[in-house]
């Protein structure tokens, strides 16, 4: 395994936890998690693996196996932070478990690290959550914590809002701890309740084809900060304590105008619509989900205003080319978009979108089929 050849490497000693956590697609529900809605994601086969050893001090020695600047003539060479606030860049996102855990008064102090990833850097799958959950569940493992899952997840999401200062709901953390192997995840946003729900494609001739737009997907540059404000002011003009509450959406937009009238529809809608496709699950009509996520593209698109030229084009050219449905997914600005193909035409919906990118000069998207992962586990 290359985090523990590397681990051996970089301290001359054994990793005593070895963890994996996966990035996550979601399948419906986007931009609802921090208002308190619905979400639906699941885990995916790629994530980040966090192999670590404590020490007696305070000290955090943090090497990546993706960081290209740790890499000198002697070999990759670990970070050496003894103050959590000199973290950057990347290394943020790992110390903040540690901040995180230290605000909620468990006694973790320093450790050994080294992290390796194989999630697609700027594919909107989540590597960020991936690996704030894997470093999450070793240092839990280590000191035997005993947090709960849910409870280590929420960890995580304070070390990115508050630590990070990237201000993102509770699905990708959530995903990444507790998706289960072969399902969809519904997670209630407000009660934080979670429930298992399958979801057999093979058995249908189904897959989920992941396009990676290659496009620029960066969330901390405020726009996604900025969403989040305006569905703040909408719910304070509205008077609820979060647009989950707004129930009769037509007397919601008559109030509202510009952009907070248009993320409450989108919001409220979103919600509807992981309401309605977890429905045709529990009817058995995977097949019949497509025109839902065609409708969630849109909102995101026309409403939300998160989508790009570069996602719009995959999505339209995926459903040309006989996906029974596609969005995007994740946070937006760039990133992946998904898609719902029967298994023989696959190759046509990869072609038809190749070719449309071909034409407007962007670079060849990337394909990945996704299957249906298990969350955080224990390798080591």
């Amino acid at each position: 395994m290359r985090a523990v050849d590397a681990f051996r490497a970089a301290y001359d000693r054994e990793p005593e936890r070895v963890w994996h956590a996966p990035g996550r697609v979601n399948l419906i529900g986007e931009h609802t998690d921090y208002n308190d809605g619905f979400v639906l994601p699941f885990a995916v086969p790629w994530g980040v693996t966090a192999a670590v050893s404590p020490r007696d001090d305070d000290t955090i020695r943090l090497l990546s196996l993706q960081d290209a600047s740790a890499t000198g003539g002697e070999g990759p060479r670990p970070l050496v932070i003894t103050d959590l606030d000199q973290a950057k860049g990347w290394a943020r996102y790992v110390v903040g478990v540690f901040w995180a855990l230290r605000q909620a008064g468990h006694g973790v102090r320093g450790a050994d690290l080294v992290i390796d990833g194989d999630v697609p850097q700027g594919a909107g799958l989540s590597s960020s959550a991936a690996l704030e959950v894997a470093v999450a569940m070793a240092l839990d493992d280590l000191h035997g914590l005993g947090l709960a899952r849910l409870d280590l997840a929420l960890l995580a999401q304070k070390a990115e809002n508050d630590f990070v200062g990237m201000p993102c709901g509770i699905m990708d953390q959530a995903a990444s701890a507790l998706s289960e192997e072969g399902h969809v995840l519904f997670m209630d946003c407000r009660s934080l309740a979670t429930r298992s729900v399958p979801l057999d494609l093979a058995s249908e001739g189904l897959q989920i084809l992941i396009i990676d737009t290659g496009a620029h997907h960066e969330l901390a540059d405020g726009q996604y900060a900025r969403r989040r404000r305006d569905c703040e002011s909408a719910a304070a003009h509205l008077g609820v304590k979060s647009l989950r509450d707004v129930t009769d959406l037509a007397a919601a937009l008559s109030l509202l105008q510009g952009d907070e009238r248009k993320r409450v529809q989108h919001v409220v809608t979103e919600n509807h619509r992981v309401e309605a496709l977890i429905g045709l699950l529990r009817a058995g009509a995977v097949r019949e989900i497509g025109s839902l996520l065609n409708a969630s593209h849109l909102s995101l698109r026309d409403q939300y205003e998160v989508s790009s030229p570069e996602l719009d084009v995959a999505v339209e050219a995926a459903v040309r080319g006989g996906a029974r449905g596609a969005r995007m997914t994740g946070g937006g600005f760039g990133g992946s978009a998904i898609a719902l193909v029967a298994d023989d035409r696959a190759d046509r919906v990869r072609d038809e979108v190749a070719k449309a990118y071909e034409q407007h000069g962007w670079a060849a998207p990337r394909f990945f089929p996704a299957s249906l992962a298990p969350g955080a586990r224990r390798l080591q």
